[in-house]
Parts: structure tokens; sequence; C-alpha cells
């Protein structure tokens, strides 16, 4: 249950246009709801201040529509890595959901309005990256972040990236996906002030060994104020970008 969804049943409480009865039945599957193969957390959005997001990969179809749509009865709703099939599972219980299919997400319910600032920026070094970034994107957005976005600009064609330094001086946070050898992020944190998340993704030839390459490259840069997260978590890098932009507001 969301923040703003619980302060307003505990006002009509306060107001008398609720019964205390009603308001426990309301609230009767906090802290969390037993499905039998999963039990939902519906107290994270009072501890973290977002949902519970749905990790699909692994989950059948069937799984994750009873998830979402119990998570959906009470707030904003983020499934990542979900296929097709499981999209049209959660349409069936869920008519409501959106399926991002380059962000490979579901999502249920519209974001909250993002403010004009503080803003941050996600960059692909390739197309090929483009999948994992956008995860990103629409995890940091869900989160009412405003986010920038500039795809194709890796180290092969360094001018492509420099002709966007207005844009990277003036955000608060700059998330960097990049394969191959992953050497993106080192250059973007050597230009701007602020954090830089580094996402090695799993794009590339034989000695890239999976993502662990680039991985490496990061973990080992030289330039200060990049943390890196694990090969192709587009996710974990937009949460700790929207955790960050929602600090600065």
């Amino acid at each position: 249950m969301e923040v703003e969804r619980l302060r307003a049943l505990l006002q009509q409480v306060a107001q008398g246009a609720l019964t205390v009865d009603d308001a426990l039945r309301a609230l009767r599957d906090l802290p969390y709801q037993n499905l039998g193969f999963a039990r939902i957390d519906h107290h994270r959005a009072l501890r973290k201040g977002f949902p519970e997001v749905v990790f699909c990969q692994g989950k059948t179809p069937e799984q994750v529509a009873a998830i979402v749509q119990s998570l959906a009865g009470r707030g904003r709703v983020l499934a990542t890595r979900a296929t097709e099939a499981h999209f049209h599972a959660v349409q069936v219980q869920t008519p409501s959901a959106v399926y991002h299919p380059l962000a490979r997400a579901i999502t249920v319910g519209e974001p909250p309005s993002a403010p004009e600032t503080p803003y941050g920026v996600v960059l692909a070094a390739g197309t090929a990256d483009i999948p994992v970034a956008e995860e990103a994107v629409l995890t940091a957005r869900m989160m009412g972040a405003r986010v920038e976005t500039r795809y194709d600009v890796g180290v092969a064609g360094i001018h492509r990236l420099l002709e966007h330094l207005p844009l990277l001086h003036e955000a608060h946070a700059v998330v960097v996906v990049a394969g191959m050898e992953g050497a993106l992020p080192s250059v973007v944190g050597g230009l701007v002030a602020c954090p830089v998340i580094a996402v090695p993704t799993s794009v590339g030839y034989g000695a890239h060994f999976g993502g662990l390459a680039p991985l490496l490259t990061m973990l080992n840069t030289c330039a200060p104020g990049v943390v890196v997260v694990n090969i192709d978590n587009g996710f974990g890098a937009g949460y700790c970008l929207g955790l960050i932009l929602n600090a600065t507001c």
C-alpha cells in the first residue's frame, strides 16, 4: 500500500467517513499477503517509498499474473524481465497493464509527475545496449524521476558523446550502460561532477565473457564517483537513479 493511499485511509477514519472495521479490512494484508508460491510485501512502499517490484524471469505467466493483480489493487506496479507470455496472462486479470517490449517490463498505473529539475541522464554505449538502458529509464520514471536519454554514444565515436556535454553537466546523476570493453562510464566519470552509475551488459564477443570483461573494467575505473551494478542490471541502476533524484527534490 502506497503512502498516499494509507494517509487517505487514515484521514477517512479520523473524519468519520470510514469505520475502524472497514479500515482494518483494507489493511488486512499488511505487512504481506501469502499466495502460497509468493509472499507479497505490501508494506514495502511504507518502508522504502516504492512498492515491491516483480522479477518475472523464472516465474510462470500464471504466477506473475496473480502477483501483479495483488499489487495492482494497492498502487503502481513494475514487473521486470517480462515476456509477452507473462503480459498476456497479466492482461487477463489486470486489463490496465501495459507492456514495454524494449524494456521487457510490465507497468500498471501512471508514474507520478516528474519535476523539471533535478533530472538524470541514461546513456547507452551502443544500440545493442538499449534494452538494459530502457529498463533503467522505465524504473526511474515509475519512481517519479525526470530522465533524459542519449543512445549510441560509445567510445568508438567519442564525438557523439561530447556534443551532449551541456546536458550532462546539469544532470544530478548519470546511468551509463555499456558492453564490449565497458570504457564509457570511465569517460563520463571524468567529465561530470555528479554520481555515475555504471551498468555492464552481456553484449560482446567471446573474450567479453558475457559481461564479465566490462564489469571488471568498470570496477577498476580510476574516475571518481563511479559506482557499478551487476551485469545487465538496468533495474538496479534505474532504482538508484530514482533514489538520488527523489532525495535531491
